[in-house]
């Protein structure tokens, strides 16, 4: 069963129990009552019996997986109210998969999917799906290993976004700002004065922490 981006059922149950596992890209599973779970390609969840819940795609690309249900007396499931709009907006920002309004493209999609479709899916699903979510890390940490990263190879463009990024995932000014300072002495000064420049604007357009 696959669903594109953003797609999902609705609540449902079934009479036995579901299992589902995840062959390909980043979904959503949540039962009634239960905080939504990120599911990954392995992911393996048991729905038990007679409990109420819906599962779908993430918001940045498709994903696919197996459903298995038996049928008891005949049927093997019962459809309920659909999830709207703002409930599955809801379990998208509580897993931290992203915030972008449902029904608009991600960031990478607007960027390139209309040349490299395929490079846009992998971005969302691969790289901000699954890299940016494992665990190892927390999200402030990789925010500042990315910028490093962008700062010592001198990419203003891509460093634009992750400053934003950075700050969203709890970096403040100063530290981005004494990060730049620090990298100067290791990266070349012509790296941090041009990021320099790039962190004046992104400072300018956002509030101070």
């Amino acid at each position: 069963m696959s669903f594109e981006a953003q797609a999902r059922t609705a609540w449902h149950s079934h009479p036995l129990g579901q299992i589902l596992v995840v062959t390909s890209g980043i979904g959503l599973v949540q039962q009634d009552g239960q905080p939504a779970q990120i599911l990954r390609p392995g992911d393996v969840v048991t729905i038990p019996a007679n409990v109420r819940h819906w599962h779908g795609a993430g918001p940045g690309g498709a994903m696919t997986h197996i459903a298995i249900a038996e049928k008891e007396n005949g049927s093997a499931v019962t459809w309920q109210d659909k999830v709207s709009d703002q409930g599955y907006l809801a379990a998208v920002k509580s897993t931290g998969l992203g915030s972008a309004p449902v029904g608009s493209p991600s960031r990478a999609r607007q960027l390139m999917g209309d040349v490299a479709p395929k490079l846009a899916e992998l971005t969302d699903q691969v790289l901000f799906g699954e890299i940016w979510e494992r665990p190892g890390l927390g999200k402030r940490d990789r925010s500042l290993a990315t910028v490093s990263a962008l700062i010592a190879m001198n990419r203003p463009e891509q460093l634009r976004s992750h400053l934003v990024l950075g700050l969203q995932n709890g970096l403040t000014q100063l530290e981005l700002s004494e990060l730049i300072t620090h990298l100067a002495f290791y990266t070349g000064w012509p790296n941090a004065v041009s990021a320099t420049g790039v962190a004046r604007d992104v400072f300018q357009r956002k509030p101070a922490p």
